[in-house]
């Protein structure tokens, strides 16, 4: 099975982006099960429930969030509404939504979806990811009740990300890191068989400062000081992610690979094996 999982959609540029080429993305690399992280998608920090339709209406079969889960207001009953968007699984129990679901995709196979907020450098204290993702993965053995297992860890610190991906390692197929916008090159098949990648990058315009116009970030910095609101770029956006084959039998990882389209950091996807 090939599932597309897609980095943190970076306001107006990074919707047009989804909208505008994910379906042949799809199409090409022959995708049975798509997620995308939508996280910063209106204006940057949140979720709207129109944009988040939009994002589904393109072609994501789930979409996940990160810690502004709730900025934009209407995603706390939103949510309850859609199960296809996720929301961190160890935010606290009273949050709306879910943290992780099955999802079906094609040929009738399941594939679990999990988020968990990593808890090094970020601003706000979440429950302990490492003991919230054990009681999910044990639940959904892959090559069991589910035929691929993925975990989005939303968080700053790539140790703790490749922290995740270690203690995951036999348990997933994939465990991706989203939250810091910049795309990492390590992307890799663990000993036990889990596909990994530090952080997927963004789906936004990367003639900027991780997704945001470069201006006031560039003040902020050379100043100490702030004057205006943070703004995303509105240039061409680069879709970036990363596409992991998987057997359906084990659950495990057979192949994984960089995606990026258009915008800046445009490559050629290569076709991946039949999965």
């Amino acid at each position: 099975m090939k599932i597309l999982y897609l980095g943190d959609v970076m306001g107006r540029a990074g919707r047009r982006a989804i909208i505008e080429g994910l379906a042949a993305l799809k199409q090409r690399l022959r995708v049975d099960f798509t997620i995308v992280n939508g996280e910063n998608a209106s204006g940057g920090m949140g979720l709207t429930g129109p944009h988040a339709k939009l994002l589904l209406d393109a072609g994501a079969d789930c979409v996940t969030l990160g810690d502004h889960a709730f900025d934009q207001k209407d995603m706390l009953s939103f949510i309850e509404t859609e199960p296809r968007i996720i929301r961190p699984l160890n935010f606290s129990r009273e949050a709306p939504g879910h943290g992780a679901r099955v999802f079906q995709a094609t040929q009738g196979r399941k594939v679990l979806v999990a988020q968990v907020l990593g808890q090094v450098f970020m601003k706000r204290p979440f429950d302990d990811p490492f003991s919230a993702i054990d009681t999910v993965l044990r639940a959904h053995p892959p090559g069991g009740m589910v035929q691929a297992a993925v975990v989005d860890i939303h968080a700053e610190a790539t140790s703790e990300k490749m922290a995740m991906g270690h203690y995951c390692d036999g348990r997933a197929s994939l465990v991706v890191g989203t939250h810091t916008h910049v795309p990492t090159a390590d992307h890799q098949i663990l000993p036990r068989g889990t596909g990994y990648l530090t952080d997927a990058g963004m789906c936004g315009d990367y003639d900027s400062i991780i997704g945001m116009e470069k201006a006031e970030p560039m003040r902020r910095f050379l100043t100490g000081m702030s004057r205006d609101r943070f703004t995303p770029a509105e240039g061409e956006a680069t879709l970036s992610g990363v596409l992991v084959t998987t057997n359906d039998r084990t659950g495990f990882a057979t192949a994984i690979q960089p995606v990026r389209q258009g915008g800046r950091l445009s490559q050629a996807p290569a076709d991946a094996g039949a999965g």
